[in-house]
């Protein structure tokens, strides 16, 4: 039985890609921060880390990728749709959201296709951790969901 959610699940969610996006900016920053300080406005301060306004624009899109994926992974919008066919289009969308900003708030020169291959290897990285932790938090939790299950039944037989 799924639990319902709450705006205070969303909001945790949007704070934990959030988090995840910062943490691998800053070590981005670190590494190749002071080499692109005058290529992309985010690391426009080299590697002494992101500058706010950069921040609050990747704010703004961990808050699109959870509506995406409540869009693609609820039974509100979408109905009849393969798991499959629901992450690869949730991907799409996402990507295109990511090239938006790109483009709108010049994180890196559009014109460029390095920092697009560095972006969607970045972006495959992260979604195949967040995929792993995403099965490893599920078998855990169909491990204490049998565990509970035979703790029941042998309470049941006594």
């Amino acid at each position: 039985m799924e639990e319902k959610k709450t705006i205070f699940d969303y909001i945790g969610q949007v704070f934990i890609v959030f988090g995840f996006a910062m943490l691998t900016l800053n070590v981005f920053c670190l590494i190749f921060g002071e080499s692109a300080k005058g290529f992309s406005a985010m690391f426009g301060l080299g590697n002494k880390g992101i500058p706010a306004k950069v921040a609050f624009q990747f704010l703004c899109v961990s808050v699109l990728i959870v509506g995406i994926r409540f869009v693609f992974f609820t039974d509100i919008f979408i109905k009849k749709m393969p798991i499959w066919l629901r992450t690869i289009c949730m991907l799409t969308v996402i990507v295109m959201v990511i090239a938006a900003f790109v483009i709108i708030f010049h994180w890196f020169p559009a014109n460029m296709w390095q920092p697009w291959v560095m972006f969607l290897i970045c972006f495959g990285i992260s979604f195949a951790v967040s995929y792993l932790v995403m099965i490893i938090k599920e078998k855990t939790e169909n491990k204490q969901m049998e565990e509970a299950l035979k703790r029941l039944k042998a309470g049941e037989e006594k």
